[in-house]
């Protein structure tokens, strides 16, 4: 009986954490130099003193950050957390081999410019991972590392046959991984108790599970328990599940996993609507934060608008994740995909497709019409059919509709929620319910689109998404710095476009270059065949300043610039969002 994860190469993964046990947490010895003590309570103790500082908010990312942080420090202190974030990456797949030892390599031989290799066999771990942290975590990062850092220290304060001890106890172990000790502010929110889960199933992966989410294993324990599998109530989670998983495994004759399809269904109660290790349900702002690279109090924000008023609106440029964010931020609400309902509107998009009309038939070969109800009226009843439940709507391209007549008479509901209308086709009584909500998106590029009316306006809370402005001016960047490590000067070019095109509502967003591994190449293509033709349309009727924006010329117009500052050059004309 075992817990381990199979297949893609995973076994790769819990050989280098037995590494790691073996050279780090059993003696001082280092992972990309043996024979050299790295994991002393020396280093760990002034690494923790650092890390434990006050970040600076001016500079950009976790890695600009950590930069700050460690300042002048030994290189012993700089391999050391390279080797820590290399324990960090086992644990978590979503970013690339490729991103993964850029980033490594970056704290271990960029910054104290030394040339240590990282052994292949270790490399070779950290692709597979043993559970989706996010395709970008970021916002987290900091506090998934402090947790280790602080764990080592204290490991390393017990004396010699203590530890050897608890490596041959795994209850111990969990014991001591979460013991009174630990500061109390470890123990807040979910990034603790997942990186503790996930240090557990590395150290000992036959016995606690890869399911590495706190809220997923007490999912499992307390629906499984129920049914007869556990025979100690009452006792430690991690405990339930083994048991869980003998009863199981004898059932089934083989090893398994619980997120294993037939089985996913007997404990996960949304299991039809989306995978858990994808969307974890623990803090789903959090995981939107972390894949998205916005704040979470954007996120915050945003989510207290729409429980205000029930209806907010994203307004930009192309190209700033306006409907990515709708779809993202709706599910993670809703609590399932089936409870988010997207529509795009157009000039030809009527009160009878969104409300209520009558619409053309055959019946017994005669041609007429029948009343049929539109989306927002079906996507109304279905809500008030589940009172419990939350429901979205999102509106993409919302002020390309002739808005007065698709909303009609809603417009009085839309402010009123707790009043009926009644509806001009059917004369019946109609009002929108309390657990609908809903989010629209704007392209202020568009200059084919008439303003929205002012009775609109009051209705929806707006909110902005402008590169030149945070949260979006921020997310290239940190993008880039994760993902494409060498590429941040795309960020800078694309500010530079910005700050030469001088038109706020049309600005150049950052999902245009938001691809992971993103090369030279890449930016090249998309520069030619998407942002350029974009920015000719900007500068209808001034052609002839086209050229100000070729790549080549952008690049040396930043080259040199300070990173996060305005670049300056010849060519000096005018800020730009």
């Amino acid at each position: 009986m075992t817990a381990r994860k199979t297949g893609n190469g995973v076994e790769s993964v819990y050989a280098a954490a037995q590494e790691w046990v073996t050279r780090a947490l059993r003696t001082d010895d280092s992972l990309f130099t043996p024979g050299k003590a790295i994991w002393s309570s020396t280093w760990l103790q002034r690494l923790h003193k650092l890390y434990g500082q006050d970040e600076d908010p001016a500079l950009p990312g976790y890695y600009g950050k950590l930069r700050g942080l460690l300042g002048d420090s030994e290189p012993e202190v700089f391999q050391l957390m390279s080797e820590i974030l290399y324990v960090q990456y086992l644990i978590h797949y979503g970013l690339t081999e490729k991103t993964q030892v850029e980033n490594i390599n970056l704290v271990l031989n960029e910054w104290p410019a030394q040339n240590i290799e990282i052994p292949e066999r270790l490399i070779a771990g950290l692709t597979p991972g043993i559970a989706r942290v996010g395709a970008q975590y970021s916002q987290g990062l900091t506090q998934f590392v402090g947790y280790l850092i602080e764990f080592a220290e204290r490991w390393k304060e017990l004396p010699m046959e203590e530890r050897t001890l608890l490596l041959e106890d795994p209850w111990l172990f969990k014991e001591f991984s979460g013991g009174e000790s630990f500061p109390q502010e470890l123990f807040r929110g979910q990034v603790y108790l997942t990186q503790r889960n996930a240090l557990l199933h590395l150290v000992f992966p036959d016995i606690f599970e890869p399911a590495i989410s706190e809220n997923h294993k007490h999912m499992i324990a307390n629906k499984l328990s129920s049914s007869s599998f556990v025979n100690e109530a009452g006792t430690d989670v991690d405990r339930k599940i083994l048991q869980i998983r003998q009863t199981i495994e004898a059932e089934l004759g083989r090893d398994f996993d619980f997120y294993d399809e037939g089985l996913l269904e007997r404990w996960w109660n949304n299991a039809s609507a989306y995978k858990p290790e994808i969307t974890p349900p623990g803090n789903p702002l959090e995981s939107i934060a972390t894949k998205t690279f916005l704040p979470a109090q954007f996120l915050r924000n945003i989510k207290h608008l729409l429980e205000e008023k029930h209806q907010v609106i994203f307004q930009g440029p192309p190209g700033t994740g306006k409907t990515y964010l709708a779809r993202e931020l709706a599910r993670a609400l809703a609590g399932s995909g089936d409870r988010v309902t997207l529509v795009q509107f157009h000039p030809s998009y009527a009160y009878e497709d969104f409300v209520e009309g009558f619409r053309p038939t055959l019946r017994d070969g005669q041609p007429g019409f029948e009343l049929r109800d539109g989306l927002l009226k079906r996507t109304s009843d279905t809500a008030r059919s589940n009172p419990h439940s939350d429901y979205y709507l999102i509106i993409d391209e919302i002020n390309r509709g002739n808005l007065a007549k698709v909303f009609g008479e809603l417009y009085f509901l839309l402010e009123y929620r707790d009043e009926e209308i009644t509806l001009q086709y059917s004369n019946e009584p109609f009002s929108l319910p309390d657990n609908l909500y809903i989010i629209g998106t704007m392209n202020t590029a568009d200059r084919s689109i008439a303003l929205v009316d002012l009775a609109l306006r009051r209705r929806f809370y707006f909110v902005e998404f402008q590169p030149a402005e945070e949260p979006i001016k921020g997310v290239l960047r940190r993008y880039l710095q994760e993902n494409s490590r060498g590429m941040e000067w795309v960020a800078d070019v694309v500010d530079e476009a910005n700050r030469r095109l001088d038109e706020t509502q049309a600005a150049i967003g950052p999902s245009y270059f938001m691809k992971p591994g993103l090369t030279e190449a890449d930016v090249e293509l998309r520069w030619k065949h998407s942002v350029l033709p974009y920015i000719e349309e900007r500068l209808f009727g001034a052609s002839d300043r086209l050229a100000e924006f070729d790549l080549a010329v952008l690049r040396r117009a930043v080259n040199g610039a300070a990173v996060g500052q305005p670049p300056t050059d010849e060519l000096d004309v005018g800020d730009c969002d």
